[in-house]
């Protein structure tokens, strides 16, 4: 049989707004609110329904770190190899994405924690809320080896280790650029797996299993995965047909795995091929309802655990005060994941666009003002 599925022919699909890979962007960031709430229900989900709501996190966070890697070599990758943005233009831009959103919601926090102290409300975990883990999470230093950074807005350690991997991206991409695609495939691969091999011998746990203290060194072989894949779905032009089937297949067995036990490396194979497939299936008519909800996973992400603390503190002093039947419980409960998607959606729109757009300009004229500043004089004398 011919082997006409894949080749090194130059057809890459570009990256289109609206497409697959923004609908999984907001799949992903959906269950990862459920994962989050999972344990606020009347009956922990994972408990009355099935362990994967509760084991499934570390997949959601694989899928959020690979992706990351893909679409930022995607976007990205061809830019920074040319010189056309540099290292540091890079690490600006990306910085400046993240971080304004995180203070916005480490601060709300504060203010929801002290705010309700002074009201006589105390959080029904306060080990959660103590102040020497402030520092390193409001920082976003915790994924460092810097003592801090548990509880709080917890899952803001994914950012803290991404910044990490913005400042490598340049450098990995340096030596990427010289390698064929199915080589650099290989690497991404084998080097996950030799991390993870090193975690296992060294400190009796798997990769994925790294404390958010070390959170980088989970996240950075995540992240050259999914780079690698990156540049050999750039390199490499994937069937259609095959991307779509591939991608269908990987989903169904990612759930059929996932529905027995963890499955960890194995699984890690069915997110990489899921990605790799949603870039390369053609999107004929990108829709804008796909795009504007890829828009707003970053909000739901770094603003859903806030919204959780806040909503099952009043939801749990109405529990107790009035003794509310299991009914009214899970109509609260299905009512703080409703409420967790519309305030990331309020927060994307009426507070971290204008941001962005303040950055965006900002940036803008700082790279003119560069550009103007290196061109070069002519004299009108002589």
């Amino acid at each position: 049989m011919a082997w006409t599925a894949i080749s090194t022919r130059n057809e890459t699909l570009p990256i289109v707004r609206g497409g697959w890979l923004d609908a999984l962007r907001f799949i992903v960031a959906g269950l990862i609110i459920l994962h989050h709430f999972q344990m606020s229900a009347p009956v922990p989900l994972a408990e009355g329904l099935h362990p994967v709501f509760e084991r499934g996190g570390f997949l959601l966070t694989n899928f959020f770190l690979i992706d990351s890697g893909y679409v930022l070599m995607r976007v990205y990758g061809a830019s920074v190899a040319g010189g056309r943005m540099s290292a540091g233009d890079f690490f600006l831009k990306r910085y400046l994405r993240v971080v304004p959103a995180h203070l916005i919601m480490g601060l709300s926090l504060v203010g929801l924690v002290v705010g309700g102290g002074m009201l006589g409300f105390a959080p029904r975990a306060p080990e959660w809320f103590a102040w020497d883990q402030f520092w390193a999470q409001i920082t976003l230093t915790q994924a460092y080896g810097v003592p801090g950074g548990y509880g709080w807005n917890a899952p803001s350690w994914s950012i803290s280790a991404l910044i990490g991997c913005y400042l490598a991206f340049p450098w990995i991409l340096r030596g990427l650029v010289r390698l064929g695609p199915w080589t650099v495939l290989a690497l991404g691969i084998g080097l996950y797996l030799l991390a993870n091999q090193l975690t296992w011998g060294l400190l009796g746990y798997p990769v994925y299993q790294m404390p958010m203290g070390l959170g980088l060194f989970r996240a950075l072989p995540l992240f050259f995965l999914g780079m690698s894949l990156a540049w050999f779905a750039q390199k490499v032009w994937i069937s259609p047909r095959l991307a779509r089937w591939a991608g269908i297949g990987a989903a169904i067995l990612l759930a059929f795995v996932q529905y027995f036990d963890k499955h960890a490396l194995i699984s890690l194979v069915f997110i990489s091929t899921i990605i790799l497939a949603a870039g390369a299936t053609p999107t004929p008519r990108p829709s804008k309802w796909v795009e504007k909800a890829a828009q707003v996973s970053f909000s739901m992400f770094i603003t859903n655990e806030v919204v959780r603390i806040a909503w099952f503190g009043v939801v749990n002093v109405l529990i107790a005060r009035f003794a509310l039947p299991s009914p009214v419980q899970w109509a609260l409960w299905f009512a703080g994941v409703a409420a967790a998607f519309v305030f990331a959606w309020l927060f994307h729109y009426v507070i971290d666009t204008p941001i962005q757009n303040r950055i965006r300009d900002w940036l803008k004229s700082r790279r003119g003002r560069r550009i103007e500043v290196r061109q070069p004089v002519v004299s009108l004398e002589g």
